[in-house]
């Protein structure tokens, strides 16, 4: 860690302390020397959703990956844990996605080093918007990185979700949001059947069923692979933590739900 003079001290802000350190600032959004602009679109991350429920909040995240028409990867993962209480979604393009996480998650554990106790919710909600909005110039481009993020706020003692568009303005939402080409039809699907009593199995299996309504509709969201066994990433967030749902649980509720659709059950 370097040492600074008192007024030059970056405080908590790991991205200050970048600027401070590093010669020269990385640029965002320009291409190398020597290099013309990108060939082909970039990976895009598609359907992501949060939804809270009466002990937290459940994301997920379908594993679909595009580039343009193509098929990019069939086993992206969209779904990640911020820190212990809190978790991020990623939609948008892939590679400054991941990028922005990587960042956030430094962030968020820089200033817990720093100051001695976690960032508060509403905090890293503010975080990861300056970090969005740094990322403007690239969005200009096409690189659009628009994350969602949800966490247990134990200072309310409630699961809460954050949305945020591409200049970095934050919104908080009172029950869920989606976000990525296929949230609109996994929003409508949620709307039908949200309510604030959930409990956390009923609120996974309204997230699966809501990615699969979105991959009915959206050809860039990802349906259960049942070939490949491929299902979606789930997260939960409650009083004990940021916790990933087995694969084998997703497998056996995925299974029961197609089961059921096939079945004329309806989804």
């Amino acid at each position: 860690m370097p040492f600074f003079a008192p007024g030059a001290d970056p405080g908590a802000s790991f991205a200050e302390l970048l600027r401070r350190v590093s010669p020269e600032p990385p640029s965002r959004g320009t291409s190398a020397p020597g290099t013309g602009p990108l060939e082909g679109a970039p990976p895009h991350a598609t359907t992501v959703l949060a939804i809270r429920h009466a002990d937290g909040v459940v994301m997920a995240g379908d594993r679909r990956a595009t580039s343009g028409f193509a098929i990019a990867s069939r086993r992206i993962e969209k779904v990640f844990s911020a820190d212990d209480t809190s978790g991020v979604a990623i939609a948008g393009a892939a590679g400054p996605a991941v990028e922005l996480v990587r960042l956030f998650q430094t962030q968020l554990e820089h200033y817990e080093k720093i100051e001695g106790e976690p960032l508060s919710l509403e905090g890293k909600a503010n975080q990861l918007g300056q970090l969005v909005r740094s990322n403007l110039p690239a969005a200009m481009q096409g690189f659009v990185v628009i994350p969602l993020l949800a966490g247990y706020d134990e200072r309310r003692a409630r699961g809460r979700v954050f949305s945020f568009d591409v200049t970095g303005g934050k919104y908080e939402e009172t029950d869920f949001q989606t976000n990525g080409s296929g949230g609109v039809h996994a929003r409508n699907w949620i709307k039908a059947q949200w309510r604030a009593d959930l409990s956390r199995d009923d609120t996974v299996d309204l997230a699966l069923r809501a990615l699969f309504a979105a991959a009915d509709e959206d050809s860039a969201t990802g349906g259960p692979d049942l070939v490949r066994r491929i299902f979606p990433t789930v997260a939960v967030i409650d009083a004990t933590g940021f916790s990933l749902v087995a694969d084998e649980e997703i497998a056996r509720r995925a299974d029961t739900l197609i089961g059921g659709r096939e079945e004329g059950a309806g989804l």
